[in-house]
């Protein structure tokens, strides 16, 4: 913290660099010039001392490879690696200019700027080119404000001999904050605020002491890496306790701009940019040009990875390419699972991390993903809205997601964040921590942490962020370092006053009330069947004018006058005509039935009603086949509902369900919460995973689900007895439609009852209104 004080003068002099754009530009729109005008700023100082000897050296092998024959020349990409070996420079710029010798021609400014931005090295060059500055410079050449801008940026001084690369990583990231604060309309698009991000880091890496091991090699990963800001962050927490880890940032970004801000950050901070990939993580199945298609570190594991994915955004243009690996590879691709539905794809982000993860510890309890266990393990800190904790039914593509990361034993905590605390949404946010390394007494359990009233009132909004966290800045309360506290704890019901949390959002509240802001849960907690509940089809059956109606404009009858014949006109004549025949000798004999119900009488057992269809259908050439037979019983034909009419039985003898009666119940696992808050205390707690495969487009219908119902079928069918059928006698469940679905109800966790207040209050509140509002009018009289 202390360098990013000492040195944000620089970044305040950028700041005011930035009103020489006013007219041209709106605010919003300063980052176009200033970001990219920073960067190469920076890259113009790290080169300085060096530019004319790589000119040369450039020049010198580009004219000998132009000598030899076409054949064996090396090529640009082979020149390249050569001045790199040679200088031992990272990037370079072959052009020989510099924002000295470009200020220099002030009448052709445009032109060598241009030149100087086509000089950098590739890898450089593919960075800057997303800002697209080329646009920019031409735009502010016309409006006569390029030579002034590019000659206050020149005056502040880069020098890596005088700012260090940490430094100037913090300089940029608070230039990157600050333009983005001001197009905050875009900013949630690609920026997470930066309190948001300390918190992550800090329940990333707490616990994690073997980070700051001299030497230790700390792989940290974002797949959506937007600005870099996760990226940096983690790194600067790990470099402030150790300057000696070797610290390798990877992302991916499919932002244009974004991207090249990340890249820039990387570069300007002296480290190698390859490892930031342009292209949709998730991959489209269309690729283009100079962007990666799908996973752009297909070969890497990672210690370490965080990401704050877009949330309640469609993932339709991914729609194809991620349901074919999905049904391709299964457990073997990234998807296994199960897929989210089409209108927010966040949950596939988690599983693109986990499988990213390095092998789990030796002798780890469950054979988690990453491959068989030795391995180190990983961490991963992901932000989501509410929708991943509880949206999609039982034995759907989230719930399914749930189920696997619970069963697996990755899931560790959950912490939900206050809301408005982002540029583009006001919505209540939670943390997610996942890993393959819990602590041996966190393993089988999750842990829910209660951050909501942890927020700090900021002085002026920024969007649709209204609130902080506290990072003890001033007067603001440190809860960033509080809610930390509060996961290393790892303490059931825990709970704290207002007073304790210092928020400054409702100083009117009794600051003496008590929150829970921590509690914890079995896996099995979030775990519960869904079983289908059935009960009888009852019908009573008559024939009568009303009935006869009934079957008359049904699909069937109607058919029997339709011909399948096409083409022989004498055929479908033939075939109409048997049919109408067939259809005068049915409401013949239902018209001859008629006088066994002239007084309203009612058959309730379907199979004596069977009988009299069969008796009066005997002698007549239209055979009561099965078809006939299905169509004339079927209710709204010549039956009828009736809760006073004997169960419908099949061929079997048992009972037929009645759809329209059917209902679903979800059941807690054995020895898991019941949904009163108290624990099942009469079984033990299931073993996780459950012997239960997960359905995919090929073995939809077809999962065995015998192992399962040998566990669980008593316990369902004792949870019938005490809590259905003392209401519905005659319920059964059809056990061969099970479910087994996941959900973190977060709210339902932290509810607290608070009763009413008492009606006196509330009268003296309204007395007191209605005075307000009187003294009001006569001012107005």
């Amino acid at each position: 913290m202390k360098d990013q004080d000492k040195y944000k003068q620089h970044g305040d002099l950028i700041w005011t660099i930035a009103n020489l754009l006013r007219g041209p530009y709106r605010p919003p729109q300063y980052r176009r010039v200033m970001i990219p005008l920073t960067v190469l700023r920076r890259l113009d100082c790290v080169l300085e001392d060096s530019k004319d000897k790589v000119a040369a050296l450039y020049k010198q092998l580009k004219e000998a490879d132009d000598a030899k024959p076409t054949d064996k020349r090396m090529g640009d990409e082979s020149i390249e690696k050569i001045v790199f070996q040679k200088t031992g420079l990272s990037f370079f710029n072959k052009s020989g200019l510099s924002f000295k010798t470009i200020l220099a021609d002030p009448d052709h400014i445009a032109r060598n700027l241009n030149y100087y931005l086509s000089g950098f090295s590739t890898r450089a060059r593919s960075i800057l080119e997303k800002f697209k500055f080329e646009e920019e410079i031409e735009k502010l050449d016309d409006s006569n404000r390029l030579y002034e801008v590019v000659k206050a940026v020149a005056n502040v001084d880069f020098h890596p001999d005088r700012i260090s690369n940490i430094a100037m990583g913090y300089i940029f990231e608070d230039l990157v904050r600050r333009f983005n604060e001001q197009a905050n309309e875009e900013a949630g698009d690609h920026f997470t605020p930066r309190e948001v991000v300390k918190l992550m880091v800090k329940l990333l890496f707490t616990g994690e002491e073997h980070i700051y091991k001299v030497g230790k090699v700390i792989k940290i990963y974002d797949p959506t890496c937007g600005t870099g800001g996760i990226l940096s962050e983690a790194e600067n927490a790990i470099l402030e306790e150790n300057d000696q880890a070797n610290v390798e940032l990877f992302g991916q970004e499919y932002n244009p701009e974004a991207y090249a801000i990340c890249g820039s950050d990387l570069m300007i901070k002296g480290e190698d940019v390859k490892n930031v990939i342009f292209g949709d993580t998730l991959g489209t199945g269309r690729p283009k040009e100079g962007q990666t298609d799908g996973d752009g570190h297909p070969d890497e594991r990672f210690h370490y990875m965080a990401a704050n994915p877009p949330f309640g955004v469609e993932w339709k243009p991914e729609q194809d390419h991620v349901t074919r690996e999905h049904e391709t590879f299964g457990f073997d691709g990234r998807f296994g699972p199960g897929l989210p539905r089409i209108n927010d794809g966040a949950l596939l982000f988690l599983l693109h991390m986990i499988s990213k993860m390095q092998r789990p510890p030796a002798n780890y309890r469950l054979p988690v993903p990453g491959g068989i266990d030795g391995g180190e393990g990983s961490r991963i800190a992901i932000i989501f809205n509410g929708s991943p904790l509880f949206t999609g039914d039982a034995g759907g593509g989230e719930s399914n997601i749930r189920r696997w990361i619970i069963e697996n034993d990755l899931l560790e905590a959950v912490v939900g964040l206050p809301d408005q605390l982002f540029y583009n949404t006001g919505i209540y946010t939670y943390i997610w921590i996942v890993t393959n390394r819990k602590a041996p007494e966190r393993q089988g359990k999750v842990q829910l942490i209660n951050a909501t009233e942890f927020a700090w009132k900021m002085k002026k909004s920024l969007g649709d962020k209204r609130k902080k966290i506290g990072e003890g800045e001033g007067v603001e309360s440190d809860h960033i370092s509080a809610i930390t506290a509060i996961y290393a704890g790892f303490k059931h019901d825990e709970q704290m006053t207002l007073q304790a949390i210092r928020s400054n959002i409702d100083p009117s509240r009794d600051q003496s009330k008590s929150v829970v802001v921590s509690k914890v849960f079995h896996n099995q907690d979030f775990g519960y069947f869904k079983i289908t509940v059935e009960r009888p089809l009852r019908l009573n059956f008559a024939v009568n004018d009303e009935r006869i109606e009934n079957v008359k404009r049904s699909a069937y009858f109607e058919a029997l006058a339709e011909s399948n014949k096409r083409k022989n006109k004498d055929q479908i004549m033939a075939e109409i005509l048997s049919g109408q025949q067939a259809q005068q000798e049915i409401l013949r004999i239902l018209e001859s039935m008629k006088s066994d119900f002239a007084n309203g009488e009612r058959v309730i057992d379907r199979a004596d009603f069977e009988k009299q269809l069969a008796k009066a259908f005997k002698n007549s050439d239209v055979k009561l086949d099965a078809g006939l037979k299905k169509a004339l019983l079927a209710p709204g034909m010549l039956g009828e509902k009736d809760p006073t009419a004997e169960s419908c039985l099949d061929a079997k003898g048992n009972p037929e369900p009645d759809p329209d009666l059917r209902d679903s119940e979800n059941v807690p696992f054995p020895g898991a919460l019941l949904a009163n808050g108290q624990r099942d205390s009469i079984n033990s707690l299931i073993d996780l995973p459950l012997p239960l495969d997960y359905e995919s487009k090929k073995t939809k219908g077809k999962v065995d689900k015998s192992a399962l119902l040998e566990l669980v079928q008593d316990h369902c069918e004792a949870y019938l007895v005490a809590e259905v059928l003392p209401y519905r006698p005659d319920a059964w469940i059809d056990h061969d439609k099970i479910k087994v679905g996941y959900e973190i109800p977060f709210n339902r966790h932290f509810y607290q009852y608070e009763p009413p207040r008492e009606l006196s209050v509330i009268e003296t509140e309204i007395k007191g209104l209605e005075a307000e509002i009187l003294e009001m009018l006569k001012e107005v009289v």
